[in-house]
């Protein structure tokens, strides 16, 4: 069988741990050169190390691929477009970016420092933008080239303490809709992956009540392994007419999620007023309002 992704170079941010690992062997299995990206911090963002990358390197090597380690921040301009250097450096050229790199930072709102809300911002949302944003002009100019960006249910359902967290990977959605929008003139796609698979970062997640320990079990056999396929498909040549969407993998299941579109309306021919609004507009739309769900209340069933 012809390997999907013969002869194209790929980044891959996060890629020392979890998902993004997966998606870094699986790449180089499908006969991609990668940028293993990742400085082998903490998942709260802390520390650094080399040996998750070159790990990870040196497994692609064994298996008779193609990689370099980076281990660059995508938090800051400077240091994230050194990563995309990295690609053309080694490889001549960049044919797609996974932007996967993350920590977590959780929290009640109440309580959530303004380091902890701007460090997960500047990780997620920022360096999605600052990756992004540096290999975009090397798609247009060639005009070809896929992003796949990491969101999350957490932002496009809800989940508890994590306002941080939902607020970037909400903001990556419309990111990642505005790449695809803009560069579609130059063949270049852009697209969303909400994962649902065991990692260090989902490890955060409180376990003190039965509920929850019944929860993160369950999540615990979803391997990050099953994430990897989907986005090595929309590296893929195969994807050419796949942008700006949002899909969510769950084990053996794949949703195509749904964007924001109204959903009901009102008028009043002679305008509103907050009154009016109260008394009729409202109780109209009322029937129409979203509850106060988390993701596990949507997906509530057991993975397949």
């Amino acid at each position: 069988m012809t390997k999907s992704l013969d002869g194209k170079s790929i980044i891959v941010t996060g890629a020392g741990r979890g998902i993004g690992r997966e998606i870094a062997l699986l790449c180089a299995a499908e006969g991609a050169k990668v940028v293993v990206n990742d400085p082998g911090v903490a998942a709260d963002g802390s520390g650094s190390s080399a040996s998750p990358a070159e790990e990870v390197v040196e497994e692609i090597k064994k298996r008779g691929g193609t990689a370099v380690a980076n281990f660059e921040t995508v938090a800051e301009a400077i240091p994230a477009s050194r990563i995309v250097k990295a690609a053309t450096d080694h490889f001549g050229k960049l044919d797609g970016v996974v932007n996967n790199a993350g920590i977590l930072r959780d929290m009640i709102f109440h309580k959530m420092s303004v380091e902890a809300f701007e460090s997960v911002i500047k990780v997620h949302l920022m360096g999605s933008f600052y990756v992004s944003h540096a290999a975009a002009r090397l798609f247009r100019e060639q005009e070809s080239g896929s992003f796949v960006h990491f969101t999350s249910t957490s932002g496009l359902v809800g989940n508890f303490g994590q306002a941080n967290y939902a607020a970037a990977k909400l903001g990556i959605v419309g990111l990642s809709k505005s790449i695809a929008l803009d560069m579609n003139r130059f063949n270049v796609r852009s697209n969303c992956v909400s994962p649902f698979a065991w990692s260090r970062l989902i490890g955060t997640i409180p376990t003190e009540t039965e509920a929850e320990k019944a929860r993160v079990a369950k999540i615990q056999q979803m391997g990050p392994e099953k994430i990897a396929p989907i986005v090595a498909f929309l590296l893929s040549d195969a994807a050419k007419d796949v942008t700006g969407q949002i899909f969510a993998v769950r084990m053996n299941e794949i949703f195509l999620m749904s964007q924001s579109r109204p959903l009901r309306s009102i008028h009043r021919g002679e305008g509103w007023t907050p009154q009016t609004i109260a008394e009729h507009g409202m109780p109209a739309l009322k029937s129409s309002f979203y509850k106060l769900d988390r993701s596990a209340d949507v997906f509530n069933w057991d993975a397949i």
